[in-house]
């Protein structure tokens, strides 16, 4: 089978699109053939290394896992005798989590991972960036910031992967939802159901007195400290992207004022893909898809994630369905 394989850490040019072996499910595994897939800031990070603290889970010298990619959508191609959830022909999207290897044509995981069927009103492209996008939200918004009807969110980067979904979570849990964008992303935010937009190149949302119950920053531009004093008392700075200074600073923001840091990695769970998946099939949210490569391309998407700029979900087509 193709993938996209990279066997150094280095910039978007490492990756190589190469003929690897096809995975063998094992009793327990069902083996996914993958129509699409997508290009994440996560993946960027594993495939340079960057922070340094990567090279710990991932290989200290060269990468233990050559094959990017932690969301895909595709076709159940096989399953393993133990298999009761699933059956070949079966649409699914999953999550790899820090296992990787969505980027290659083929991929066997866990039944009981965070696989699911895929929605019946998305595209392959659409639901394959669900899995990390939509459940890091999820789990930021729900299970780390405790979000309640009637509270007020702040989210830093309201365009990207995350924040287009963080912005309809927002709302659909009773938010009153405020986005930071650029310029050319405030309809877009507006259109996903954002109550007011900020345009960061005009004004700077921590100097502005205005105060929230969370900040979801997917970003990773503000600092806690930085942000304080746009947090209400007792409000959650949410950190997706936090590096080592921020996990320092988390073991001293449960005292003092009340205000608190929250970080860590959204786990992807299958209980989380059948909530989202029963949210888009009521038309609750949807994907933001803002462009699609093919698997040969996947140095060009990765130059374009790493603009910082990107719109919505970077989608990678690898095998189209018959």
């Amino acid at each position: 089978m193709k993938a996209s394989v990279h066997k150094t850490y280095g910039p978007p040019e490492v990756m190589e699109l190469r003929e690897v072996e096809k995975p063998i499910p094992k009793d327990d595994e069902v083996l996914i053939k993958v129509h699409a897939t997508t290009a994440t800031s996560g993946d960027c990070k594993v495939r340079r290394a960057d922070p340094f603290v990567v090279r710990f889970f991932w290989g200290l010298k060269t990468p233990r896992v050559g094959i990017l990619g932690s969301e895909l959508s595709g076709e159940v191609a096989a399953t393993g005798k133990d298999i009761s959830l699933f059956e070949k022909g079966d649409l699914v999207f999953a999550g790899t989590g820090t296992s990787l290897g969505a980027n290659a044509e083929f991929i066997r995981l866990k039944e009981g991972g965070a696989i699911a069927l895929k929605p019946v009103n998305m595209t392959f492209e659409e639901a394959a960036s669900v899995p990390f996008g939509a459940t890091t939200s999820l789990f930021f918004l729900r299970d780390k910031g405790h979000i309640r009807e009637g509270q007020t969110v702040l989210i830093n980067g309201a365009s990207g992967a995350v924040g287009t979904y963080a912005v309809q979570l927002a709302k659909y849990f009773g938010a009153e939802v405020t986005a930071v964008c650029s310029t050319k992303n405030i309809e877009l935010v507006k259109s996903l159901g954002a109550d007011q937009a900020i345009d960061y190149t005009k004004e700077d949302f921590t100097k502005n007195g205005k105060s929230y119950d969370l900040i979801l920053d997917t970003v990773g531009n503000k600092s806690f400290s930085s942000c304080k004093s746009s947090l209400k008392e007792k409000g959650i700075y949410l950190a997706p992207v936090a590096g080592l200074p921020q996990f320092a600073r988390m073991m001293s923001t449960s005292v003092g004022d009340g205000k608190k840091l929250k970080g860590g990695l959204a786990p992807m769970r299958k209980e989380d893909l059948l909530f989202l998946k029963g949210l888009i099939e009521a038309g609750k949210i949807k994907s933001v898809i803002g462009r699609s490569y093919s698997l040969d391309q996947m140095a060009a998407a990765h130059r374009y994630v790493e603009t910082g700029h990107k719109r919505g979900s970077v989608v990678i087509t690898v095998t189209p369905p018959d």
